[in-house]
This record gives structure tokens, sequence and C-alpha cells, in this order.
């Protein structure tokens, strides 16, 4: 479970910092969610499929000492494979659904300082 985790949570990351940048670079939140997935979309698919590769002998395997990690391998592949569709397009989707709500980054705020509040009068 803490391998699957580790591997979801680097993706979601790798992908909201790719679309944080593209909207750094000017573009419009719909459109960098749909960039930084179309950037990330082949890392992503690399990592699930060379991590799929590397379980399938295990979830294959019929020897008696490897039935016990049977259950564990179906759990990480199958949780993988739904985890990457869920990254790829779940996760700029909310990004695009949040902007049209209103929620957007707090945006830095000079810090308070006596001369400010001299100012105000």
């Amino acid at each position: 479970f803490v391998s699957l985790a580790g591997i979801v949570v680097n993706n979601s990351i790798l992908l909201v910092e790719f679309i944080k940048f593209r909207v750094s670079e000017g573009h419009a939140i719909h459109e960098a969610a749909a960039l930084a997935s179309k950037d990330r979309f082949r890392a992503i698919f690399i990592t699930t499929l060379t991590t799929l590769a590397g379980m399938m002998p295990l979830l294959f395997e019929t020897s008696l000492q490897a039935q016990v990690l049977v259950p564990l391998v179906c759990s990480i592949v199958f949780g993988l494979m739904s985890s990457t569709l869920l990254v790829l397009f779940v996760v700029p989707a909310l990004f695009s659904i949040l902007e049209d709500v209103g929620f957007k980054e707090p945006q830095e705020i000079e810090p308070l300082t006596p001369q400010s509040f001299d100012n105000e009068n």
C-alpha cells in the first residue's frame, strides 16, 4: 500500500507543479491543465508501465511461497492502473472546476509595518 501511495502522490505532485508552471507562463487554468497532462503523460505512463511489468511475474506465480504475495501484488497492480487514470484525468479536471468555482491561489500580501498605518490617514 505504501509503494502504491508513493507513486500516486509523486505523479500528482509533479502534475500539479506542471499546471502551476504553465499558469505562471500566462496560460489559462483550463489550458494549463490540458498542457500539463499532455507534458507529463509519457512520464506517468512509463512509470506505471514499468511498475506493472515488474509486478506481473509475482502476479502469475504459482508456487506456494509466492501465494502470500499475490493479493498484495493484485491490489498494487489494479490500484496503480486506476490511480494513473485518476491522476491524468481527474486532477486536471479538479483544477479547472476549482477555478470555475472561484478558488484561486492566494496572492502574496505585503507585511504590515508601522508606516503602512500612517499612510491610511
